[in-house]
């Protein structure tokens, strides 16, 4: 057990009033998880402010409160730290709590728009392979070694990212690959953590309901490679624009990778075919499961981060080539009437053109491009219009449907949807506002060689409607209409 002013350690303080020297049980930023023995930090988040709470804890027996303004009537045997932001100190006292484990663990950190999970996954699932101890911390599943604990944000907040960090250490695992959300790096829940690299995917639109400008999205992510340390490395896609803005103000050592350009990790596509890609990376070929224009740039950044972790180009590459697709992400297989079905997780506008941009580039003959989409409620609307449009000028058939639409009406989104859609395109356009039926028209549809790509929701085994979680999956569902039973095409 610590003490109080141990667990403060690196924070900013602007005033104590009382004795630091209590031992902390817990440090805990939910007053109904407070209890005698914790601290409770007061956070102003989005949806309340844990100011409110701070007498409430006090009664209930809370000896230690940290907070950015203490209030005017204070208990005589609580002790209140007055501190600047209060969510950068939550995530420093967290550290300190758990023995700063991100100091005794590599932890790599992933950003950007796209591509964050494939890449988290597999550099986990590669280190696995090597035989090494690894942990994950994704949006799919969180992995404590060989120990799989539920996900529920890209990023968890500081404390329980520091508690699973804390669990991984204490289970051997010499690396730990990371998702970093642009709202984790704002809402302060990665501070106190030691990273050992990052890496920059690309940045496309997504999030501004939360960030409102393009250009605080990209200062969010940014953020992550500001506060590297000297010793580590940030990896960056320079065929992305946005790259080089990333690393301007880096202590790391900087690393680039690129399709298009030069730079120290360079990937030429030599084949791309539903079964895998030919590849050649700094002057190697190989053959990889993965598909796509997309995927030959998260299995670059793969690659790039293992050798800058120190393992062998050869033992890279090998390992590279036994690596199967992450769930949800162009999960593919064929029906006996010859249709096949692909379920990807593409919910901002580029992951979708990506996707189709992907099928349309490998699909021969006369086979039709049937694309089943939609966009999530309470998200960034201004997606909306644009995801309809790319699926309607990039298909031969679209059906607009919905998603997840938490607290909104469905039929409300696709009507923003439809703004997207070209008076041309609208003759080959469906609404369809049940999702289910929508697959099922879908399939109803198809033919012998058409491609159905059912977007938007991927690994999610839900729908989300008026706050209650649905049973959903968009996998069991194409298999149910295209009558699939066994699945000897499907990537994963």
């Amino acid at each position: 057990m610590k003490t109080l002013q141990e667990i403060l350690y690196r924070c900013r303080l602007s005033r104590v009033a009382g004795d630091t020297s209590t031992e902390i049980s817990a440090v805990v930023f939910d007053s109904r998880k407070a209890v005698p023995g914790c601290v409770f930090v007061a956070v102003r988040g989005t949806q309340t402010d844990g100011h409110q709470y701070i007498a409430e804890v006090v009664r209930a027996g809370v000896k230690a409160i940290v907070c950015e303004q203490i209030p005017a009537e204070t208990n005589e045997e609580t002790c209140y730290v007055e501190v600047a932001d209060s969510s950068e100190a939550l995530g420093r006292m967290a550290a300190n709590f758990y023995d700063n484990p991100s100091q005794t663990i590599k932890l790599v950190g992933i950003t950007g728009t796209n591509g964050k999970t494939t890449i988290a996954t597999l550099l986990y699932k590669l280190f696995l392979s090597l035989g090494f101890r690894a942990g994950l911390l994704s949006t799919v599943r969180n992995m404590i070694y060989l120990t799989e604990v539920a996900s529920t944000h890209t990023t968890p907040d500081a404390v329980e990212l520091n508690r699973m960090l804390r669990e991984m250490a204490d289970a051997g695992c010499d690396y730990c690959f990371m998702e970093v959300s642009s709202h984790a790096v704002v809402q302060n829940r990665v501070t106190g953590l030691q990273f050992t690299g990052a890496v920059f995917t690309n940045l496309t639109h997504d999030h501004l309901d939360f960030h409102k400008t393009f250009d605080a999205y990209l200062a969010a992510k940014k953020q992550l490679f500001d506060q590297l340390p000297a010793n580590a490395f940030a990896l960056v896609n320079t065929d992305d624009r946005h790259g080089k803005v990333m690393v301007q103000n880096t202590k790391a050592t900087i690393y680039t990778l690129a399709l298009k350009k030069e730079a120290d990790f360079r990937c030429r596509i030599i084949e791309n075919h539903f079964e895998g890609l030919l590849l050649n990376i700094n002057g190697t070929e190989l053959w990889c499961r993965l598909v796509g224009n997309f995927n030959a740039y998260n299995l670059l950044s793969i690659y790039a981060a293992a050798t800058l972790l120190g393992i062998s180009k050869e033992e890279a590459l090998t390992a590279l080539s036994k690596l199967e697709a992450v769930d949800g992400r162009f999960e593919y297989f064929t029906s006996e009437t010859g249709i096949t079905g692909i379920v990807d997780y593409a919910h901002t506008p580029d992951a979708l053109l990506n996707v189709i941009e992907t099928i349309n580039s490998i699909r021969q003959g006369s086979g039709r491009l049937i694309t089943v989409a939609g966009a999530g409620g309470d998200r960034d609307r201004t997606k909306r219009p644009k995801m309809a449009f790319i699926a309607t000028e990039n298909s031969n058939l679209t059906i607009l449907t919905s998603d997840n639409p938490r607290s909104e009406n469905p039929d409300d989104i696709l009507k923003e949807m439809l703004e997207g859609v070209a008076a041309d395109k609208k003759k080959n356009c469906l609404v369809i506002t049940d999702r289910k039926e929508a697959i099922k028209t879908a399939c109803t549809l198809a033919v012998q060689g058409d491609i159905i790509l059912v977007a938007g929701k991927g690994h999610e085994t839900y729908q989300e409607i008026k706050g209650i979680k649905h049973h959903f999956d968009d996998r069991e569902v194409l298999k149910e209409f295209l009558q699939i039973n066994v699945n000897p095409g499907e990537v994963n």
